[in-house]
């Protein structure tokens, strides 16, 4: 994939899954895009915690 310069809004958005904020496709999440649920560490670690205070 060459590098894309210019108009960024054709690029794809997912939504995370803790905070609900749109996450925009980035050349480091090239490879694991299908992956990405969650925006920053930090949500990420909310959701952990939340399913182990859940059970």
């Amino acid at each position: 994939m060459k590098t894309f310069k210019g108009n960024k809004q054709s690029l794809p958005v997912r939504y995370c899954k803790q905070c609900h904020k749109p996450m925009t496709w980035r050349k480091k999440w090239e490879k694991c895009w299908e992956q990405v649920q969650y925006c920053s560490e930090r949500c990420r670690r909310e959701a952990k915690r939340r399913t182990v205070d859940n059970e």
